[in-house]
C-alpha cells in the first residue's frame, strides 16, 4: 500500500528509519539481513536509527529477579530457533533499561558510521553473546572500549550530554507514534511485526521495524522478516536503486570489515570456505560467533557464554 509521507530531505532520495534497540532479541537476529540492506543501500540511501528504548526506565522491578532470568533466558532461545542467532546459555539478569545502550549508540554517531555501527554491535552482543546486558552508562562505555578508529574520551563525554538524551527521547517519543500500516499485520512471520503496548499504554512500534521513506510515499516493514522483502520496499520505492548491487564479500574480506560474524551472516555476507583460518571462534548456547583476531584481542568476554554442557 502506497502512503504519502513528508518528503526526504537534503541527500540520496530514499530515506531507510530502523526502530530498533541494542538489547532486542529479534533485532539480534535481524542483523543479517540488516547488514546486507546496509551495504547495499552504502551511498545510495540515508539510513537513521532510531532507539524506541524497549527496557525503560521507571518500570518496576521483578519481585523475582532470577525467575525473570530464566523466563528470559527461554524466550530468547525461543527466538533464536527461528533466527539462528548467538544466545547467552545462562544470561546475567535481564537488561534493567536500554537508555545506556542507546545513548552510547547515539553518541558514537557522531564518531562516523563504521565506529558507531561497531559500537552497536558491540552493545547487541553484550546481551546475546556474552550473557551481561550493558545496561548502565559504564559498561555500554567498558563495551565500546577498542572499537577502532573510537575516542573514548569523547564518547563518554558525549553519551552523558543533554543533547544525545535529548535525541534519544525524540527517539523514544517517535517510536511511540507508529504508521497506521502496524496498527495491524497479515503476516506468517513467527514475528509480524505489529505494533505494541508499552507498559504506559502507549502504542510502539514493534522492533525491529524499517520504514522506508522518499518523496512520493513510504514503505513499512515490520518485525522479522526476510531480505527480499525489504529489497521489494526499495524497489517500490526507488526502482533500480538496489540493480547490480552485491554486498557480499569474500570471507576474510568480510570479516575484516565487519569484526564479528554470526553463522546466518556468513552465509548471508560471504562468499568462500568458512571460517577463515585466522578467525577466533566464540562457542555460545545459539551457535558460534567468529571474532576478527585484533577484535578478539580486545574482545568484552565472559564465562557466561559457555554453552550448556550435554
Amino acid at each position: 500500500m502506497t502512503s504519502q509521507s513528508p518528503p526526504a530531505t537534503d541527500g540520496p532520495g530514499l530515506e531507510v528509519v530502523e526502530y530498533t534497540d541494542p538489547l532486542c532479541p529479534w533485532a539480534w537476529g535481524s542483523e543479517p539481513t540488516f547488514r546486507r540492506l546496509r551495504a547495499a543501500l552504502d551511498g545510495r540511501a540515508r539510513w537513521r536509527r532510531a532507539y524506541a528504548v524497549l527496557f525503560d526506565e521507571g518500570e518496576d522491578p521483578a519481585p523475582d529477579p532470577a525467575a525473570e532470568t530464566a523466563w528470559y533466558a527461554r524466550y530468547v532461545e525461543r527466538i533464536s530457533a527461528h533466527t539462528r542467532a548467538p544466545r547467552a546459555a545462562r544470561p546475567a539478569r535481564v537488561a534493567a533499561s536500554s537508555w545506556p545502550a542507546s545513548l552510547v549508540a547515539a553518541a558514537a554517531e557522531a564518531q562516523g558510521s563504521r565506529a558507531a555501527d561497531r559500537v552497536l554491535r558491540r552493545l547487541r552482543e553484550s546481551m546475546f553473546v556474552t550473557g551481561s546486558p550493558a545496561d548502565t552508562l559504564d559498561a555500554a562505555l567498558c563495551v565500546a572500549a577498542g572499537v577502532p578508529g573510537l575516542d573514548a574520551e569523547r564518547l563518554r563525554a558525549d553519551a552523558a550530554s543533554d543533547a544525545v538524551r535529548a535525541r534519544v527521547r525524540a527517539d523514544h517519543a517517535e517510536a511511540r507514534r507508529p504508521v497506521p500500516e502496524v496498527l495491524r499485520v497479515d503476516s506468517r512471520s513467527p514475528h509480524p511485526g505489529a505494533a505494541k503496548e508499552d507498559a504506559d499504554g502507549q502504542l510502539r512500534y514493534a522492533l525491529p521495524t524499517v520504514l522506508f521513506r522518499t518523496a512520493g510515499g513510504r514503505r513499512v516493514v515490520p518485525g522479522w522478516r526476510p531480505y527480499d522483502e525489504y529489497a521489494a520496499a526499495v524497489e517500490e520505492l526507488s526502482p533500480g536503486l538496489l540493480s547490480g548491487v552485491d554486498p557480499v564479500l569474500p570471507a576474510p574480506r568480510a570479516l575484516r570489515h565487519h569484526r564479528s560474524l554470526t553463522g546466518p551472516e556468513s552465509r548471508a555476507l560471504t562468499t568462500g570456505p568458512w571460517p577463515p583460518a585466522d578467525a577466533v571462534r566464540v562457542d555460545t548456547a545459539g551457535g558460534p560467533l567468529w571474532l576478527l583476531a585484533e577484535e578478539a584481542r580486545v574482545y568484552p568476554t565472559s564465562a557466561q557464554n559457555a554453552p550448556d554442557a550435554p
